[in-house]
Parts: C-alpha cells; sequence; structure tokens
C-alpha cells in the first residue's frame, strides 16, 4: 500500500485556517509538529499529523487554552478523536459555523474566524483575494463567511458577536490595502453611502474597491449618512450614479431614495441628474421611482455601474446611441 501523502506547511494552514506563523509557534511551544521533514528542514504533515492539529484547532474554537489543547490533542487516541467529531456534529464541533457548500477557503477562514486567531484571518483574506481577485473572493468566500456568522449569532444569542467583529474588522482591512488605479479623466464620480442609521458598510466597502480597481472615480462615505448630509454631497459632487445601502427594512427610507432621485444639480441652465442605485436586502426586491435602479450582488452591480459610466465617458459616449439601462 502506498504511503499517505504528506503536506506542506502552508497546505495544512490553508486547510485549517490557520496561519503559518501559528503553526510554527504552535509546533515550538507544545511539540505539536510533523514527524517527519524532508532533507532535515521542510516540514511534511501527514493525516496523523493533521489530525492532531484539527482536535487542537477544535479545543481552542472552544475556548480551551493552547497549551491545554496541545496536550490534549497530543494524547487523545485517533479513535477518541473521530468519535468526538461524530459526537459534535458538523467538521470544527459545535462551534463550527453554517457554511454549507462553500470554498475550502471559506471553511479555514471560519475556523481562524471562530478561534480568534486574527493574523490567519488576515492571511487567509489576502490569499483568496490574491488567487481568486476581488469579485470572485468576494462573493464565494468572503460574504458567505460573514453570512455564516451573521446566522451563528443569530442562533446562539449573545455569543459569537466577538467573531462577527473581529472578521468584520479584517475584511475591512483587506478591502482597503487593495491599491486603486489611477481615475479616468473627465468622468463623474460614483458615490457611495449606507442609509442614515446603517452601520453595515462592508457591502460597499467592497464595491467601492473594485470600482476604484476599475479606475472608476469613487466618493466613498460610508455608513449610517445623515439625509441632509447625502442630499448635500449628492448636490455637490454631480456623481454619475449615487448607491444607497441598506441592509434592513427598519433603515430602507424610500421617502429619502424619491428626494436623491430627484436632486438636480450644477448651473441653471445646465442641469443634471444622478441615477439612483439601491442596493441591500433592506429595499425589497423593486426600486420604483424615476431615475431609480435596483442592484443585486457584487457583479452584476458592477456590470450596471460599467454601464452608466460609460455613457458619461467621453471617449465611448459619442459611439453609444442611447442612454445606458440600470433597470429597477
Amino acid at each position: 500500500m502506498d504511503p499517505e501523502p504528506a503536506l506542506s506547511t502552508g497546505a495544512v494552514a490553508r486547510r485549517l485556517g490557520v496561519s503559518p506563523t501559528t503553526l510554527r509557534s504552535w509546533e515550538r511551544r507544545y511539540a505539536i509538529g510533523p514527524a517527519h521533514r524532508e532533507d532535515g528542514r521542510h516540514r511534511r504533515w501527514t493525516p496523523r499529523d493533521i489530525a492532531r492539529l484539527e482536535e487542537m484547532c477544535r479545543l481552542t474554537a472552544r475556548g480551551v487554552p493552547p497549551s491545554e489543547a496541545a496536550r490534549a490533542a497530543l494524547g487523545a487516541a485517533p479513535a477518541a478523536r473521530a468519535a468526538g467529531r461524530a459526537a459534535a456534529g458538523a467538521p470544527g464541533g459545535p462551534g463550527a459555523l453554517p457554511l454549507g457548500e462553500a470554498r475550502p477557503e471559506g471553511r479555514g477562514l471560519a475556523r481562524a474566524a471562530v478561534r480568534l486567531d486574527a493574523p490567519a484571518v488576515a492571511e487567509l483574506l489576502e490569499a483568496a483575494l490574491a488567487e481568486h481577485g476581488l469579485v470572485a473572493a468576494w462573493e464565494e468566500v468572503i460574504a458567505p463567511t460573514l453570512h455564516a456568522v451573521g446566522r451563528k449569532w443569530a442562533s446562539a444569542g449573545e455569543r459569537y458577536i466577538e467573531v462577527e467583529h473581529l472578521l468584520s474588522w479584517q475584511v475591512s482591512a483587506a478591502l482597503h490595502r487593495i491599491v486603486p488605479a489611477p481615475e479616468r479623466a473627465r468622468v463623474p464620480p460614483v458615490l457611495l453611502a449606507c442609509a442614515p442609521g446603517e452601520l453595515h458598510s462592508l457591502p460597499v466597502e467592497a464595491l467601492a474597491a473594485a470600482l476604484g480597481e476599475r479606475g472608476v472615480p469613487v466618493r466613498m462615505f460610508g455608513a449610517a449618512l445623515p439625509a441632509g448630509a447625502l442630499c448635500d454631497a449628492v448636490r455637490r459632487t454631480g456623481p454619475r450614479a449615487a448607491v444607497l445601502w441598506s441592509q434592513s427594512r427598519t433603515t430602507a427610507d424610500r421617502a429619502l431614495a424619491r428626494s436623491v432621485a430627484g436632486i438636480e444639480w450644477g448651473l441653471r441652465g445646465a442641469r443634471g441628474h444622478s441615477a439612483l442605485l439601491l442596493a441591500g436586502p433592506g429595499w425589497g426586491p423593486e426600486a420604483q421611482g424615476p431615475r431609480t435602479g435596483r442592484l443585486f450582488g457584487l457583479r452584476s452591480g458592477l456590470g450596471v455601474i460599467a454601464e452608466l459610466v460609460a455613457a458619461a465617458d467621453p471617449a465611448t459616449a459619442a459611439a453609444r446611441t442611447g442612454p445606458a439601462a440600470y433597470g429597477s
């Protein structure tokens, strides 16, 4: 029988949602390292080594101190570990997040978040963004993990709030590290804001980063922008589009949406207006009213905004026969 394959430290880290630095620290402090090294230098983790690490991750996610978790993982028999995981239900034990059919990177990210392992979360986010690009990483790794944390929090009372806060902070930091392309000349900006009282800003932060990558001028106002300030910002910036995010129906102010859609800006005799794009589940499936559209998801939202920007771009507008359609 062929021996079971051994994995590198990086592969194990991605699989378990632990940073390579954490694995090396555990090996140094608690002697929970691999039994084999290639050429005496490169660590190679066997399935038995990985089983010990899985047990340590499961225990630390439940709040067991790392030193105690390491002793338990080193002393536990494989059969006992398997029985424990079966009794706990889903992989990762009772603290596991309900990710469903998510990418493996999402499961690793969820494990790291539950352990409150900030360095691992940061490394896994950077790896996902580098490998898949912002849009795919957001839709297939980051957003599913954020939704799973929210569901876990809702079903567990006051538990896991710290997990959501840590993960949200790390996601925001990763998005802010994305370097934007130079802004396109003579193209009106896109204004991004959350509705008054709306504190969930990560989706518009992702949209801002994605537009920045494409060189689209962005004016980002973040969470809970007051109604008067939103209207003033539209008048002062003359945006091609204003995106207004609402996570819940309690913050989806349709009267404000109608007011923003009706704003005209510019000099008398040369007035302009902006397209209003409502984003987020708080608005419901449809957006009524003139000059008002509805965005669904990051990828499709980028497509809608790209059409609007192209219509306003002097380099492409001459080739177009009519205004961009952005739907309801």
